[in-house]
């Protein structure tokens, strides 16, 4: 299934949470949600992002969907702080 966002949202796959740190600590269960997620598509009236991109964003303003085992989240193109 794929979910086709309107007018200036974005879809994102969110990213796992890491299991260790770079140095090798493993973490438990206090891990963090990353606030960054990999754009799966765009509305018609996104203009700055495109698939494929890595976004920061606002945590406080998305919508969380699962579909087909898949997390992903629903925001506004304004609610994008930056792209790595």
């Amino acid at each position: 299934m794929t979910l086709k966002p309107l007018k200036d949202r974005v879809v994102a796959r969110q990213e796992k949470p890491l299991e260790k740190t770079a140095s090798g600590i493993l973490l438990g269960e206090a891990k963090e949600k990353p606030a960054y997620a990999v754009v799966e598509s765009v509305g018609p009236e996104v203009s700055a992002i495109k698939k494929g991109d890595k976004i920061i964003y606002k945590e406080y303003s998305t919508t969380e969907v699962k579909v087909d085992g898949v997390d992903y989240i629903i925001l506004k193109e304004e609610d994008v702080l930056a792209t790595m």
